[in-house]
């Protein structure tokens, strides 16, 4: 039976929309791209392969042209869509509006070739909900080329600089190691930072803070002031001083710096002083609400306000996308539709009332260079928005729905006004100094849009748009005296580090990257050990230091912040049709002119002293002592008492961030290296020498066997508990530690109850049920008795702490949640938590990839809510197919290469 075939990207999508549209519909997914370059040798047409650019997969030579595989775990599913597209009258493209979308609708078209006569329709929208589908599938629009052209420069422009300059990195740093075009430039932001932390030297300043008295006549009679000028000079603060802990030149004669002696003196003559007011300014305050999310702006107030990671917050706004509740989260748009301004509109006359509903509607324009205005902001979807509430929903879900809402909602209410006042307060000291105090006020009388939604900080001093500060009613000439004048201390801060909001933040003001890629950019230098997180500060690893220096020495070009930018430009114009592809990859790749391009700074590299790119001195040259980035991480070599320049070596803790790791720390690391053992004696029932040592992953005890033990006998280990340390680690703890997992007892049903510690946590173990303990004392001291307590409880979601895991691979793209591969009772699967899939039989633990798992995953979700383990599916077909792309038909060149291949 004929049908229309429709074709988006995720299963749930195809689930909502197939709701929508009913009969005569058939709509499936893609399980996100098709077809993509070959990422291995083995993936790699054989073709190609003796081409001098084979393991690019790009034809340089030739107009850049790109050779696209399907991989081998979607050849059964672009099976399945031809089976779907044989019996189909019209083929509609569903895929999402932006430049990766439109490139998958490319990929699909071109790979499932849709016979002759059959009418291809590329469907757009930016909701999910019924009248928003069935205008799109009533208005339909052609693939945009120029789009696709874009998203193929950037995927072949990351391609080339990827596998021309990570090998460089492979040989001269570390194996295993990736450079990418936008994510080595992220890399060097975090780096660039810490190096200004470690720059930075402290400045210690001065001032006075005094608690004043207005009078009993008063009704806000106490107020707090800060000494503003002694003897018409201005008093130093923070921002006067550079990072080298000098005045700045600007400041310099201008301020007086006090110190502790003088502050005190001057703290103590002002004790009996008289003080009047010199001056009341008053000055208007008025704010206006802030633009609707866009994708960063989204990132950075989740980050902010739920404490979500940018993937996260990504994760949970694809599903709230999927759902119908929210617009197209990747846009740079802070537009709203004349319907969503009604919505927001009525919502502000129902919830808060005619007075803070302005006259007439509010328009936003998008500061964001290149932003398609024709994208709407991302808001709550539909004609009519539902309040929270009326949602449903639950967990991050409904928080960050909440945040949208609010957003939104604020974004349509009229402005906050009030006053701020700043007075000043003059007395004189007893020493003979005139001193001026000052204090600052704000008083919102209209909160306005305030009442709605208040914007996040990043740094927890800032006040925030709401902060009010009353102060008393004084006019010039009143006389007021001080409850308190006391002499303070302050210390100059190192530049903030970045946390995800703000690097976010950074890459958008140097127009560095896509809203949609940040992310995964920045996932991905997470991911590959270049930056950790410290709480949520984003340190860079050692690792980081030594990469980055290579590329700023040998690849200047590429990792430089505005060559970065303006690629972006460049790809921007590509998109808009105003350049080509090829003209501009040729000048990346080949150069032309003064600008030298990637191909030739790769094969001229010459030598590079590896061993000095991973040498960073600690405390200046004269120390002797050298921080090295090694095989196994980062340690400290300096001289010994021998006078041997590198007789002395230290292990570096992973968690200390480089700008910490001063001579002082150093001198201390070598006084107590990392991984020096501690004696604790014998094991009373071994006999085993026991000792204690810090460990790549944390301090633990360990049993030291014979040398004629047999290479099959292990050692027993035990990490110490967190309550425990190295420096009062005792036998009597390590025999304790030793013994776990302990045999609590035996359950009525016969099963053994163990005593375990995991990598999540302290648990028990009965069969394959798993239960959590609240602390890791209680492995040593709970009961059979207590034990059976806690399992004859129901088990609660999240309680149970699983066995440890085969392996882990990272964060979920659609829950955000961490996938682990695990052992069960049908075979090994993979989890994020909610839902459980099946290894198939082509899949090995040693081999499965987070988008493997991925996709695994969104296939179990798709078939509804998990009760048992997925059963094993059929083995796919490992039959291989190469397509080679043809570039878009815009010029006679292109159309030259197409017919090539």
């Amino acid at each position: 039976m004929a049908h229309k075939l429709v074709i988006v990207e995720s299963p749930a999508k195809a689930r909502k929309i197939g709701e929508y549209l009913g009969q005569g519909y058939v709509v499936e997914s893609s399980i996100g791209h098709i077809r993509d370059l070959p990422n291995n040798a083995a993936d790699t047409p054989a073709k190609i392969k003796d081409k001098p650019w084979g393991r690019l997969a790009v034809d340089v030579d030739n107009g850049f042209v790109p050779y696209y595989v399907v991989p081998r775990d979607k050849k059964s599913h672009i099976s399945k869509l031809k089976t779907l597209l044989k019996d189909a009258d019209e083929l509609y493209l569903a895929t999402d509006e932006d430049r990766e979308g439109e490139a998958i609708a490319w990929h699909l078209l071109d790979e499932l070739k849709p016979k002759k006569g059959i009418p291809v329709h590329r469907m757009v929208f930016h909701e999910i909900t019924k009248p928003a589908i069935l205008a799109a599938v009533a208005n339909p629009r052609t693939i945009n080329e120029d789009l696709v052209e874009a998203q193929e420069a950037r995927r072949i422009l990351d391609r080339l600089y990827g596998y021309e300059v990570s090998p460089v990195l492979w040989k001269k740093v570390m194996s295993g190691l990736s450079a990418g075009r936008v994510q080595s430039v992220a890399t060097r932001l975090v780096v660039d930072k810490e190096r200004e932390r470690m720059a930075f030297r402290v400045a210690s300043y001065w001032d006075l803070e005094g608690t004043f008295d207005a009078g009993s006549k008063h009704e806000q009679r106490m107020f707090p002031a800060k000494v503003y000028s002694v003897d018409g000079a201005r008093v130093a603060r923070g921002s006067d001083f550079g990072p080298d802990g000098l005045l700045k030149s600007a400041a310099q004669g201008k301020v007086v710096h006090l110190d502790r002696t003088r502050a005190e003196s001057l703290a103590a003559a002002l004790q009996d002083a008289t003080y009047d007011v010199r001056s009341v300014e008053s000055k208007p305050y008025r704010r206006s609400p802030y633009a609707p999310f866009r994708t960063t702006t989204l990132q950075q107030e989740a980050g902010r306000k739920l404490g979500m990671s940018a993937s996260v917050t990504m994760s949970v706004a694809q599903r709230l996308y999927e759902n119908g509740f929210i617009t197209y989260m990747r846009t740079d748009s802070t537009t709203l539709s004349s319907a969503a301004v009604g919505a927001a509109r009525s919502q502000v006359q129902e919830l808060y009332g005619a007075e803070y509903l302005p006259d007439s509607p509010r328009v936003y324009a998008s500061k964001v260079k290149n932003a398609q205005e024709a994208h709407e902001a991302i808001r709550p979807a539909g004609d009519t928005f539902q309040t929270p509430a009326q949602t449903g929903l639950k967990g991050d879900q409904f928080r960050l729905y909440e945040l949208i809402w609010m957003r939104t909602v604020a974004s349509q209410m009229k402005d906050a006004v009030g006053q701020s006042v700043t007075i000043r307060l003059g007395g004189a000291a007893t020493s003979g100094e005139d001193v001026v105090f000052s204090a600052s006020g704000r008083v919102i009388t209209f909160h306005g849009f305030l009442k709605a939604y208040v914007e996040g900080t990043d740094d927890a001093t800032d006040a925030k748009d709401d902060t009010q500060t009353r102060l008393p009613a004084l006019a010039e000439g009143d006389a007021v005296s001080s409850a308190s004048v006391t002499a303070a201390g302050h210390e100059t801060k190192p530049p903030a580090r970045y946390t995800e909001a703000t690097l976010i933040k950074e890459l958008e003001d140097r127009e560095i990257g896509r809203p949609s890629t940040y992310a995964s950019i920045i996932g991905t230098i997470l991911n590959r050990g270049y930056v950790y997180k410290k709480g949520t500060a984003l340190v860079p690893a050692w690792l980081a230091f030594s990469v980055t220096r290579l590329l700023e020495e040998h690849f200047p070009r590429q990792i430089s912040y505005e060559f970065t930018a303006q690629m972006e430009d460049v790809l921007d114009e590509i998109a808009a049709g105003r350049a080509r592809r090829d003209t501009e990859l040729a000048e990346f790749y080949f150069g032309s002119g003064d600008v030298e391009g990637l191909k030739k700074l790769v094969d001229e590299l010459g030598d590079i002293d590896a061993r000095e790119l991973a040498t960073f001195p600690i405390g200046g040259p004269d120390s002797g002592i050298n921080l090295r980035v090694g095989r196994y991480g980062p340690y400290l070599e300096g001289p010994d008492e021998e006078g041997n320049p590198t007789g002395k070596r230290a292990n570096v803790p992973d968690d200390l961030p480089p700008d910490e790791l001063t001579l002082e720390k150093a001198t201390e690391l070598f006084a107590n290296p990392a991984g020096e053992e501690i004696d604790l004696g014998k094991h009373p029932e071994s006999g085993l020498e026991v000792v204690a040592k810090n460990g790549r992953y944390g301090p633990y005890v360990t049993e030291v066997l014979p040398e004629d033990a047999p290479k099959s006998a292990k050692a027993r280990t035990g990490s110490l508990f967190a309550s425990m340390s190295l420096d009062t680690i005792s036998l009597e703890d390590a025999v304790k530690l030793l013994s776990l997992p302990r045999v609590v007892g035996v359950a009525e049903d016969g099963e053994e109850i163990t005593a375990q510690n995991g990598r999540y946590g302290p648990y028990l173990k009965k069969g394959t049920d798993s239960r959590s303990l609240t602390s890791e004392e209680q492995l040593l001291t709970i009961t059979l008795d207590e034990a059976l307590r806690i399992y004859a409880q129901p088990k609660q979601r999240g309680r149970a702490a699983a066995a440890p895991p085969l392996k882990e691979l990272g964060n979920d793209p659609v829950s955000g949640q961490p996938v682990v591969v695990k052992a069960g009772r049908f075979g090994e699967y993979v989890t994020d938590g909610e839902f459980n899939a099946t290894l198939r039989k082509e899949d090995s633990v040693e081999s499965i990839t987070l988008e493997r798992a991925a996709e695994l995953l969104e296939e179990r979700r798709a078939k509804g809510p998990a009760k048992k383990a997925a059963k094993k599916g059929a083995k796919k077909t490992a039959a291989k197919k190469t397509t080679k792309k043809a570039p878009a038909k815009k010029t006679a060149a292109k159309k030259a290469a197409a017919k090539k291949s």
